[in-house]
């Protein structure tokens, strides 16, 4: 017994038929039911898939022959199909009557090999408390484990299959249990969507050839009024500048597969098609911009993907971290994956641009950013469901940049805190996926927080977020003019002569903050028809904004940064020295602590 999950939905590569054939999309690829019927019980004596919307059918692919045999024994076995019941209760009493007959054949040569296919397991023995189930999931929950603990079935040719899209959904039971074996679909690999690409676009061209052999055909044929003359130009200019095929006007298609990782074969079909429509060639933008599209839906919109308009060039200060960032990022681009991070925290005061930071970083690398969505579901194993269909795509998908904002509330912890244990297995899936090396390089964790320090140890340990860089306020007021005409051309505002204003760093300004102001005075600017920000109105912005009260809050949140942090280089100066004393260390976290105690009462 097997469940078998992940990308169940796609087609799957079972090249197939007389070598000597010419290959086609439906010869080298098929879905999942007939890759079981044709592939790998090609030579079984009966296939039978159940699931509740169908009820219970033979499956044979396009051998009729071998389906009639299935019928006929079928028949024989249940009754005439017209009576065959779609419950599930009583169709498994049916097939364990099947199971119990074939096993009683004393003659070999008579027992049937027979495969059984369960599409939509899930909806046969759902996850949920074994405790709380009701009699019929909990029946057929029992029966399941009794077949694939027979030890007389394990000596005969039996199979089942049991196919669902996410192994969460699945009662643990029957997933956990060692007779049962758990076999994972993946994503297809690039030689594979190389392959199907091949004959996608082989498909597309033989096609638009037959098009275009009718179109010259109806041209040439002489209407009322025409001569055969000029029909037969026609004929001749068509048959001396033939139209090249789509796969030379094109991407190369080796261009094809590597931007379409992430993409599942049918959703890859779905691009070319859409990107050739109307004779229009692959175009890398467009296609790029649908890959997008598609991911997201494949992801039931649990990540958006972020394209990023700037590099690290554009943040102002954080010397050290953009160093540190650009280093990473080149050699993530020249393939030197093994010098890369598995992840880095970002922290600090809000306001400080951790998000601007990430998205800059992505935007130096060249790869695809995205930021993971809230996937949590109040369906009792749908969130787990939720979490593992995305890291499926992120696998394939790499290399990455996951951002995850506000992770101390996004990620959970250990503790389940009467969620039924959810919140336990959303943290131990996410720790496992950043702790995998194999992925060093290829899939970034991003963790932005303010708040550090309620970020369970497990996943800012070395091996998963391993590069802790704090963010601080603007340090000079060199600094806040750089803001400004940064953050100014960020929002397309124009400043004119002399207005950018000279602000010192002891007002204690956030980027956030100098981004208001400058909204505030583009307001102004707007309100009296000008196009040139002046410096009347950045004045006057500075003189009526009123920073946020929660100072106490921000130099808690800067504190839990600097214990963070993991290369002194990241610090200003003031920090350096504190944390330079013998017991600098003590004394901020003494620090922390009675601002913590002061922030509760």
């Amino acid at each position: 017994m097997f469940v078998v999950h992940g990308n169940v939905n796609d087609l799957v590569y079972s090249p197939s038929g007389n070598a000597q054939d010419t290959p086609t999309l439906d010869s080298q690829f098929s879905h999942l039911n007939d890759f079981f019927a044709q592939q790998l019980f090609g030579s079984w004596d009966v296939v039978l898939s159940f699931d509740l919307g169908r009820g219970i059918q033979a499956v044979a692919g396009a051998d009729a022959k071998r389906h009639q045999s299935m019928m006929q024994f079928l028949s024989a076995t249940l009754g005439s199909p017209t009576s065959w019941t779609r419950d599930p209760d009583q169709v498994l009493d049916n097939l364990e009557r099947m199971i119990q007959r074939n096993l009683l054949e004393d003659d070999p040569a008579k027992r049937k090999r027979i495969a059984f296919l369960f599409p939509y397991g899930q909806y046969l023995v759902p996850a949920g408390d074994h405790a709380t189930m009701a009699r019929g999931p909990a029946s057929r929950l029992v029966r399941m484990l009794s077949w694939a603990q027979n030890p007389y079935i394990k000596r005969v040719n039996m199979a089942f299959f049991l196919v669902a899209e996410t192994l969460s959904e699945v009662h643990s039971r029957l997933v956990q249990s060692p007779h049962v074996g758990a076999v994972e679909i993946t994503l297809p690999d690039e030689m594979t969507r190389t392959r199907f690409i091949e004959l996608a676009l082989a498909n597309h061209d033989s096609s638009r050839m037959l098009d275009s052999s009718v179109s010259a055909f109806t041209t040439t044929t002489p209407r009322f009024g025409e001569s055969n003359e000029t029909n037969d130009q026609v004929k001749q200019s068509t048959q001396q500048s033939p139209m090249p095929s789509i796969a030379e006007r094109g991407l190369p298609i080796e261009t094809i597969s590597q931007i379409s990782n992430g993409l599942n074969l049918v959703n890859l079909n779905v691009a070319i098609s859409s990107s050739l429509a109307r004779g229009e060639t692959v175009d890398v933008n467009r296609f790029r911009a649908l890959k997008k599209t598609l991911i997201e839906r494949q992801c039931s919109d649990l990540v958006t993907f972020i394209e990023p308009s700037h590099n690290l060039d554009t943040v102002v200060g954080h010397v050290a971290a953009k160093q540190r960032l650009a280093e990473d990022a080149r050699f993530i681009a020249s393939g030197n994956l093994s010098a890369a991070p598995m992840g880095y925290l970002i922290c600090g005061p809000v306001g400080t641009g951790k998000t601007f930071l990430a998205e800059c970083y992505a935007g130096s690398i060249g790869i695809p950013c995205l930021e993971l969505r809230n996937f949590r579901s109040k369906y009792v194993g749908e969130t787990e469901g939720n979490l593992e269909k995305v890291l499926t795509v992120l696998r394939s998908l790499g290399p990455v940049v996951v951002i995850i904002d506000e992770a101390d509330a996004a990620l959970g912890n250990r503790e389940s805190s009467g969620d039924s244990g959810t919140s336990n297995r959303v943290f131990s899936m996410i720790a496992t996926q950043m702790g995998n090396t194999r992925y060093r390089g290829k899939i970034i964790w991003m963790l932005l927080t303010s708040r550090p320090e309620l970020l369970p140890i497990d996943l800012k340990r070395q091996g998963r977020a391993e590069v802790h860089i704090p963010l601080f306020y603007p340090q000079s007021a060199e600094e806040i003019a750089e803001m400004f005409q940064s953050l100014a051309k960020k929002n397309k505002i124009k400043f004119a002569a002399n207005a950018v204003p000279d602000v010192s760093a002891e007002r204690n300004l956030s980027g956030a903050d100098i981004e208001s102001i400058l909204l505030s005075a583009k307001r102004e600017m707007m309100a009296e028809g000008r196009s040139e920000l002046s410096r009347t109105d950045v004045d006057f912005a500075l003189e009526t904004f009123i920073p946020s009260s929660q100072g106490i809050a921000k130099e808690l949140q800067e504190m839990a940064a600097v214990l963070e942090c993991t290369d002194r280089r990241f610090l200003t100066e003031k920090w350096q020295e504190l944390l330079n004393k013998p017991d600098g260390r003590t004394i901020l976290q003494q620090k922390m602590a009675e601002l913590r105690r002061l922030i509760e009462r």
